[in-house]
C-alpha cells in the first residue's frame, strides 16, 4: 500500500465535463422549460428561471437553469463515483433557502429508461426501489427532480454489506473554528501516511471536511466502522480539547465529532462535487493533501462558477478514491 501521497499524472488528467456539442446551447434556448435532449437522453424540464441558490454578496442568484448546465457538464466526471450505487436525494424543489426533504424512493412517474435497484431486504414501509446513476443524464434527471444533493451508497448494489470506502467524516461543533477542522484534517493525514494507506480528502461545502478511504472487497461495515473508530479516537486523544464523543450534538459542548457512525448500510456522505444547499451554490470539492496548508482553503470556497475551471486545470483529485482499493492494516 502506498502513503496518501498526491494523484499520478495519470490521475491529473481533466475529466470528461463536457456533454455532445449543442446539448448546452439547446438548454440556453429553451423557455421556462420544455425537452432538453442531454447525453443521449430526452429529458422534460420545467422551471428553469427558478433562483435555487441565493447569490452570494455581489453575486447574482443561481437558477434552475445554471444548476443543470452544471449537472450536465460534471455528471461525466460524476458519475464513477454512483453507478452501480443506490443513491440518496436531498430535495429541495422549492429552493436552497427552504426547508428540505430526503426521497429516496424512485417516483412511479421516472422514465423507464433511469437506472434502477429494488433492494431485496426492505422491510415494509421501508423504501424499495433507489434510483442508481450509472449514467449521466440519470444525475441530470435527479437535479431536474430537485435534487440539490447527490449522496450515494459506500456500498455497491450486489454487495449491499461490504462497503468500498471507509469513512472519515470531521464535523465541526458550534465552537469549532476552521483552524480546528485544518488541524484535526492534518492529524489525520499524517496517520494515514504513516500506515501506508491510500485516501483522499474533501471540503464538504459547508464547513467540515471529509476523507474517503478506497478499499477492497472483504470487510463488512461492522468491521470498517471498528477500524475508523480505532483511527480517529488515537487522533482525537492527540487534541482533546477539540473533540467530543457524546452521541447527541448538545452534549458535546460546541466540539467537533469525528463521525465514525457514519460507517453503515445507506448511511450516507455527500458525493464529491455535490452541491449543498447554501448560497452560491457551494459544491463538496475534492482537495489535494498539501491544500489543507493553503490558507486561502475554505471549506465552502468552490461553487458552480468555479469547480469546472479547478477541474479542467488539476484534474480529478479524488480518482483514488476509484483506482487504489486496499486492505486496511490492523491498527493496535
Amino acid at each position: 500500500m502506498s502513503p496518501p501521497a498526491e494523484p499520478s499524472t495519470t490521475h491529473r488528467r481533466a475529466p470528461a465535463v463536457a456533454p455532445a456539442p449543442g446539448e448546452l446551447a439547446e438548454l440556453g434556448t429553451l423557455g421556462a422549460g420544455g425537452t432538453w435532449t442531454v447525453h443521449g437522453r430526452r429529458l422534460r424540464v420545467t422551471n428553469l428561471d427558478k433562483v435555487l441558490f441565493p447569490g452570494r454578496p455581489g453575486e447574482p442568484p443561481v437558477t434552475k437553469r445554471e444548476f443543470l448546465h452544471y449537472t450536465a457538464r460534471i455528471a461525466p466526471a460524476l458519475t464513477p463515483y454512483l453507478a452501480g450505487r443506490a443513491i440518496n436525494l436531498h430535495r429541495y424543489p422549492n429552493g436552497a433557502h427552504t426547508k428540505g426533504f430526503w426521497h429516496k424512493e424512485l417516483p412511479d412517474h421516472a422514465p423507464d429508461w433511469l437506472p434502477r435497484w429494488t433492494n431485496p431486504e426492505a422491510d415494509p414501509g421501508e423504501t424499495r426501489t433507489y434510483l442508481v446513476v450509472d449514467e449521466p443524464a440519470a444525475l441530470v434527471w435527479a437535479a431536474n427532480f430537485g435534487a440539490l444533493e447527490w449522496h450515494p451508497w459506500t456500498s455497491r448494489t450486489e454487495t449491499p454489506h461490504q462497503p468500498t470506502y471507509a469513512l472519515i467524516d470531521i464535523d465541526p461543533g458550534t465552537t469549532t473554528t476552521w483552524d480546528d477542522v485544518l488541524t484535526l484534517a492534518r492529524l489525520h493525514r499524517t496517520a494515514l501516511e504513516h500506515l501506508g494507506v491510500t485516501a483522499r480528502a474533501k471540503v464538504t461545502g459547508r464547513r467540515g471536511i471529509q476523507i474517503w478511504v478506497p478499499i477492497a472487497a472483504g470487510p463488512d461495515f461492522a468491521q470498517t466502522r471498528d477500524w475508523v473508530q480505532r483511527l480517529s479516537r488515537t487522533i482525537g486523544a492527540v487534541v482533546p480539547e477539540l473533540v467530543s464523543w457524546k452521541w447527541q450534538k448538545s452534549d458535546r459542548g460546541g466540539l467537533a465529532r469525528l463521525d465514525y457512525t457514519q460507517n453503515a448500510i445507506n448511511r450516507t456522505l455527500v458525493a464529491p462535487y455535490s452541491t449543498r444547499p447554501a448560497p452560491g451554490a457551494p459544491v463538496s470539492a475534492p482537495i489535494d493533501w498539501a491544500e489543507l496548508d493553503d490558507p486561502a482553503l475554505r471549506p465552502d470556497g468552490f461553487t458552480v462558477r468555479s469547480i469546472l475551471a479547478r477541474c479542467e486545470q488539476r484534474g480529478d483529485l479524488f480518482r483514488d478514491v476509484l483506482d487504489r482499493p486496499q486492505r486496511l492494516p490492523p491498527l493496535v
